[in-house]
């Protein structure tokens, strides 16, 4: 379940006359408990509870319905209930059907309330349904409950016409829910004369049968459009004439609405009665987003960024530094001014706004700032010289961008109610300004410079419509002729394999011409180059919310040497972490922030640990790799520059699977003849077998040995098949024609040998290879070092080795995918003693004898990171810090202080080989 249908089922729920009976079953069902779960506890079979008439699940709740006036002591008795503590519960709850009391076992938080209002705390549960909450949303449970209202009322209205779902007519229903919502809030915030005076006047003026609903509203909306002193020339109905004049676009045009069945208008009269004034734009607007769009209307609730998170692009863009310049102003007026008017003059610019919780965030934040500068100078009454039309953002579906409008206008007014008070913030907020600023379109095919012109440039105020879009958005003044101008977002990422066509056809036309790998990159990159060449144009600083990919592997020199050249570089990172939004299958989705600028005096990389705690570096420099290192770009290598051994890809069959044995096949032949072909036969591996222990085998014949092997009926035919095979295959295959009892291409030497798998799970700490004899055959679906000695695999195995692979290697899906030129031959090691080979020797005879000491457990389950083995932890752990001191005399303190070594490393070994190919070219 949705947080939206949880919050639906809990409040319909408090609304029932209490059950005590039933109230702990029918609370668990609201959070998507299922039927035989409810009935198993019913009976008592999973019920783990040692109070009565309390239910005990098992790692989620304890709950007691108590006599009354008893809540207080019996959440008391809960929690020192020894079964609480078995069963780990992380909830306890008592109720006596008047009182509510909770707590969160973990943290400690506790929530009192009377029981009818319990769906306004229905966040604090969602961890039992499985969904990761963040604080505000927890305390904002009426934007919630707000979106499943509208939700239904959207649905139910689309029932009634569904000609307002086509592509024609769908921006008019988007655009009257906006009304709407305009509506609500200014009814219950006293911008409208009269409580209730929006759902009062429906209730009263319609007939409860919903026949003329759409009529009311549309006279409502009439009215809200013309003057006062138009009115009566506009026969504006009596009735309606308390409403006052909107202006700004929000209610010109149509005034067409949509027909009402009797359960619409209810819908529509139980929204009004919600308390609109609890309305967070932030929050709400990104959860109304899902309500137009039918693929993503199932996960409702689920479209919310953190503020924290977004903060992390926000402060050190330019909000710390506002803040900083605040502490340096102290109480002097001069200072106070002149800070004031830097910020009226900065442009904030979001060029996949949204529902705008970036721009909402940013002015919300930067009117707390004025706010302070009006304080500190004995003008706390002063209207606010920032300006909401300086806030411009890009969306490409046209309901987000309306309601990004919308919540701008709304956070303004809440803004000025904070700072100016009530009285004066209604005196100045209707009839709402004309301009629009926010752009429904393609960032990626917009020219930037229409919707956010260059700083400096002073043009004229032109059209009156606040919500139909005029693509050319220099026509609208900034009022900030010589301001900053700040790009910050969270667009889209999406891989190359899930872009779609017309996705393909936006990086073209960014990239087409300037790298002809363009089409490896991330959607996301779009958006960093045209930051980075609108700032060209313009001075600007940006910083994108992205996923790791396009700082490491293959992207890393596709992209930033593009960027580097327009003369921007990174002047802030954050790397990865979690983002935290309200859906559980989001959880676990790791990003990273990057921030640009022209020339940056201060560069500043943040890292918060699993703990959640961030800790900041000042640094001198910041690369594609997100290191304090030189900005070097790891392309492909021929050879290692370091490992003293070759690496390859393993041998390639291209046989159409006849020369690959399974079992029973290898069984066959193995005893034919008392086992005259035993020979033929050797063990096959790839990624896969190697990491799972699936067996196969397969037919490894020397030129030799041929008349001997197709003397077996089966081995002869499968050698024909094969020959049949090749010859009607690619060119590739036909090579091989000559030889069909080989593999097409064979790398394969005498001596023992370093299987690395190609692809592998980026949850595991380590590489995963594996030393193996010259018996074995590895597949093209593997690399192998050959004729390894065995130190080189305790240093592949090492977690030095594997952050160096993290960093710079591609990505399939989400696994990591290990290539030999980049991984392998750019790896750095310093020169290596005798005595320090015969260490690492030490060290991988003992991962070897851990893992075998587990036999038969697959390489899958020994490096599952939560079912490691201790012997076998142990000894990578001893591994680890024989290799760390071979580089610093001691062991790293964490990924980031072992890469910067690392990279620092490479550039001086790459920078030595290619002095000396100068000399050797000059001689």
């Amino acid at each position: 379940m949705n947080p939206v249908e949880i919050e639906a089922a809990i409040s319909e729920l408090a609304e029932q006359p209490f059950d005590a009976a039933n109230f702990p079953y029918e609370f668990l069902a609201a959070f998507g408990n299922k039927e035989t779960t409810i009935k198993r506890l019913q009976s008592g079979n999973t019920n783990a509870s040692d109070i009565e008439n309390a239910v005990l699940q098992r790692s989620h709740i304890h709950i007691q319905v108590c006599a009354k006036n008893t809540v207080t002591a019996s959440l008391e008795k809960l929690k020192n209930s020894k079964a609480t503590t078995k069963a780990k519960a992380k909830f306890i709850l008592a109720t006596d059907g008047i009182n509510l009391e909770a707590e969160d076992i973990n943290s400690g938080e506790t929530i009192a309330c009377a029981y009818s209002k319990l769906s306004d705390h229905f966040g604090f549960f969602l961890p039992l349904a499985g969904i990761s909450t963040v604080k505000q949303i927890r305390e904002s449970a009426f934007d919630i409950k707000a979106t499943g209202r509208l939700n239904k009322l959207y649905i139910e209205l689309l029932k009634n016409n569904p000609e307002w779902g086509t592509e024609e007519r769908s921006h008019d229903l988007n655009h009257f829910m906006a009304r709407l919502i305009f509506c609500f809030f200014s009814e219950d915030t006293q911008i409208f004369n009269g409580d209730d005076l929006f759902t009062a006047t429906i209730s009263q003026m319609s007939a409860s049968d919903s026949s003329d609903t759409h009529e009311v509203i549309s006279e409502i909306f009439r009215a809200m459009n013309t003057k006062l002193d138009h009115r009566e020339k506009e026969s504006i109905r009596s009735w309606a004439n308390g409403f006052p004049y909107v202006n700004g676009g929000l209610f010109s045009g149509s005034v067409d609405v949509p027909k009402f069945s009797k359960i619409a208008r209810s819908y529509l009269l139980h929204v009004g009665n919600l308390d609109w004034k609890q309305i967070n734009p932030d929050i709400f607007g990104s959860m109304i987003q899902a309500v137009a769009d039918d693929e993503e209307r199932g996960s409702l609730g689920m479209h919310y960024t953190s503020v924290p998170n977004i903060l992390k692009v926000l402060n050190p863009l330019f909000l710390d530094d506002l803040r900083a310049q605040l502490d340096e102003a102290g109480d002097n007026p001069r200072r106070l001014l002149n800070l004031r008017k830097r910020i009226s003059t900065i442009r904030v610019f979001d060029p996949a706004c949204g529902s705008g919780n970036f721009l909402v965030i940013a002015y919300k934040h930067m009117r707390e700032i004025e706010a302070e500068i009006n304080k500190r100078r004995g003008e706390a009454d002063s209207p606010t010289s920032i300006h909401i039309t300086n806030f411009r953002g890009i969306e490409i579906n046209d309901f987000p961008a309306e309601i990004a409008r919308l919540a701008l206008i709304i956070a303004e007014y809440q803004c000025d109610v904070l700072y100016r008070g009530q009285k004066l913030a209604l005196m100045t907020f209707l009839p709402l300004d004309s301009e629009n600023w926010i752009t429904n379109g393609n960032a990626l095919e917009i020219d930037w410079l229409s919707v956010c012109p260059a700083t400096g440039t002073k043009v004229d105020i032109i059209g009156d419509d606040l919500f139909a879009v005029d693509q050319d958005q220099s026509n609208i003044d900034f009022k900030n002729e010589g301001g900053e101008t700040y790009i910050c977002g969270n667009p889209p990422y999406l891989g190359s394999t899930w872009q779609s066509k017309e996705q393909k056809v936006d990086l073209e036309r960014i990239f087409n011409g300037k790298t002809k790998n363009w089409k490896s990159l991330d959607y996301v990159a779009g958006w960093f180059m045209k930051a980075a060449e609108y700032g060209q144009k313009t001075k600007t600083s940006c910083a994108f919310v992205s996923t790791n990919s396009i700082c490491q592997g293959q992207q890393v020199p596709i992209l930033w040497p593009l960027i580097f050249e327009t003369g921007y570089e990174i002047n802030f990172a954050h790397t990865s972490f979690k983002w935290a939004n309200l859906a559980s299958y989001n959880a676990g989705v790791s990003v990273i922030v990057v921030g640009l600028a022209i020339k940056a005096n201060q560069k500043m990389i943040y890292e918060t640990n699993n703990a959640n705690i961030t800790k900041v570096r000042k640094v001198n420099h910041i690369n594609s790799y997100l290191l304090n290192a030189k900005s070097i770009f790891i392309d492909a290598a021929k050879r290692p520059i370091s490992f003293d051994a070759h690496i390859t890809d393993g041998s390639g069959a291209l046989d159409g699977g006849f020369l690959i044995l399974n079992k029973d096949a290898k069984d066959r032949l193995m005893s034919s003849s008392f086992g005259k072909y035993a020979l033929f036969i050797k063990p096959y591996l790839g990624s896969s077998e190697f990491i799972r222990g699936n067996q196969r085998w397969c037919l490894w014949i020397e030129d030799s040995q041929v008349e001997l092997a197709i003397s077996n009926d089966e081995i002869g035919q499968r050698i024909k098949n094969v020959l049949e095979f090749r010859i009607n295959a690619g060119t590739r295959a036909k090579t091989a024609v000559a030889r069909p009892h080989k593999f097409a291409w064979i790398n394969k030497k005498h001596g023992r040998q370093i299987i690395i798998p190609t692809v592998f799970s980026e949850r595991r700490k380590y590489l995963t290879a594996g030393y193996l004899s010259e018996d074995y055959v590895i597949s093209n679906a593997a690399s192998i070092v050959q004729n390894a000695p065995v130190h080189i695999f305790a240093i592949i195995s090492s977690t030095l080795h594997m952050s160096w692979v993290k960093a710079i290697a591609g990505k399939l899906k989400t696994d990591l995918r290990y290539t030999s030129a980049t991984c392998y031959n750019n790896f750095p090691i310093p020169e290596l003693t005798v005595k320090n080979k015969t260490d690492l020797t030490r060290c991988a005879e003992d991962i070897l004898l851990a893992r075998e000491a587990h036999f038969p457990a697959t390489i899958a389950d020994l490096y599952d990171p939560e079912k490691m083995p201790e012997n076998l932890r142990r000894a990578h752990d001893r591994n680890d810090e024989v290799l760390e001191r071979i580089y610093i005399g001691r062991q790293f303190k964490n990924d980031t202080e072992r890469l910067e070594k690392l990279f620092d490393l490479y550039t001086k070994m790459t920078s030595k080989q290619a002095k000396s190919k100068t000399k050797k070219k000059d001689a």
